[in-house]
């Protein structure tokens, strides 16, 4: 790609019609329930204590901390007694920008759910054949699995009603959710009215519920009004000198688009970049000691070891740590990664991961560095070519990024409520 002028490489401007339609009534009480413990199993975690604005829709961590800890952001802590957390999540909490957009066909960090037909319900998730009918997209289907995660959201086994019935398997949690949210005075009412295939409350099941936080998010966190945005609709004085240089590396000699590429900047595809690995992983069955192999645990094809999907790149300064461990604090340190990955593994600290202290689990925290083959296969498996950039095109980079935050990020249609407490 070295020597390609940006203009041929620049993406289209996103438009109205690049995202699906959502109801504003639906998005309304979506809103509430993002940010109401009602959908956690021990009503102690919303999904806003993981996605959050103050954060940029993430929280702040590199691992987050969630059902039994306490807190927000990178402020959260562990918890205490017998209500702490007993795992750290394995991956980073991904920023929640533009997740209604048409032309999405993977999420999560290893793609394990997709728009597919394989089980005649229109999707491929880990619920295969059990997934609820009545999901409205694929942002939809997404909002039901952190339900339904034992660390996430649900609780222990032997904690609560909900966890238990997942335990058994992972459909049998959501329609004791739903119950909770149509009994509720708040709730029940307004998805009669908002939803016209529901009659009565007897009649909201999980999908209403997935459907109204997929419309709040999707209408939340849409942004297409960077300085980034306004120049691809043909403002050229929208970036300035240092931030065109960084746009025409990103999309030249910095090969950034290679893999960050199209409207939304993400191929959706799997790339491996040998991040500094640390964490519980997310194991596969037979695992026997901590490590993510990335889209290999859901692909099952050897090829995949230590991949991971292309994140889009709207607000992608405001997200921060970054890599699907959080591995990198700055954007900086995260470029100089993709520049030459084996060399900035070399170079990496523990104490550039953002990890609150847990006494209890810290032993474990960095214990895949002691295996020494699983570490070796890792740094083997590199699908970018080491690329030589100065610190100041490095700098434009960064000023480029910067140049991709949304002007309205601020003053989004709801905002958190002033109910919610961390």
């Amino acid at each position: 790609m070295a020597g390609t002028s940006a203009a041929q490489e620049l993406p289209r401007p996103l438009t109205d019609d690049d995202f699906l339609p959502f109801d504003m009534g639906q998005a309304a009480i979506g809103h509430q329930l993002f940010y109401d413990p009602i959908l956690s199993g021990n009503l102690n975690i919303s999904c806003a204590h993981c996605h959050h604005p103050d954060f940029g829709t993430s929280d702040g961590l590199s691992l987050g901390i969630g059902e039994g800890g306490e807190g927000l952001g990178p402020d959260r802590t562990p918890g205490f007694g017998a209500n702490k957390i007993r795992k750290r999540i394995p991956r980073n909490s991904p920023g929640l920008w533009n997740l209604g957009a048409r032309d999405i066909h993977t999420v999560f960090h290893d793609g394990r759910l997709s728009i597919s037909d394989i089980y005649g319900n229109g999707f491929n998730s880990p619920a295969q054949e059990w997934l609820p009918e009545g999901l409205n997209s694929l942002l939809a289907a997404q909002a039901l699995f952190p339900l339904t995660s034992q660390f996430e959201m649900a609780g222990n086994v032997a904690e609560n009603e909900v966890t238990g019935a997942v335990h058994d398997r992972i459909d049998k949690g959501w329609p004791i959710l739903a119950k909770r949210v149509r009994t509720d005075p708040r709730y029940g009412p307004a998805m009669v009215a908002a939803f016209n295939e529901v009659g009565t409350t007897e009649d909201i099941t999980i999908s209403q519920i997935a459907n109204a936080l997929a419309a709040f998010m999707a209408i939340e966190w849409r942004s297409t009004d960077s300085p980034f945005d306004r120049y691809l609709a043909g403002d050229t004085s929208a970036l300035t000198s240092a931030q065109k240089d960084g746009m025409n590396l990103f999309y030249g000699k910095a090969n950034c688009s290679s893999c960050h590429s199209g409207p939304l900047m993400s191929d959706q595809k799997f790339h491996a970049l040998a991040l500094p690995p640390f964490g519980p992983g997310r194991t596969r069955q037979w695992d026997p000691y901590a490590r993510d192999v990335g889209r290999m645990s859901e692909s099952n094809r050897i090829e995949d070891a230590y991949r991971f999907r292309t994140p889009m790149l709207r607000n992608v300064a405001l997200t921060a740590p970054y890599g699907h461990n959080g591995a990198f604090p700055d954007l900086e340190s995260m470029i100089r990664h993709h520049l030459n990955p084996q060399a900035s593994l070399a170079k990496w600290t523990p104490n550039m991961a953002a990890l609150p202290k847990v006494p209890w689990l810290q032993k474990a925290d960095f214990i895949v560095w002691q295996d020494q083959p699983e570490m070796q296969r890792m740094r083997n498996k590199i699908d970018i070519i080491p690329v030589q950039l100065t610190d100041a095109e490095i700098d434009n980079l960064v000023t480029f990024l910067n140049a991709l935050t949304g002007t309205s990020v601020d003053t989004p249609p709801f905002g958190v409520p002033e109910g919610f407490k961390p």
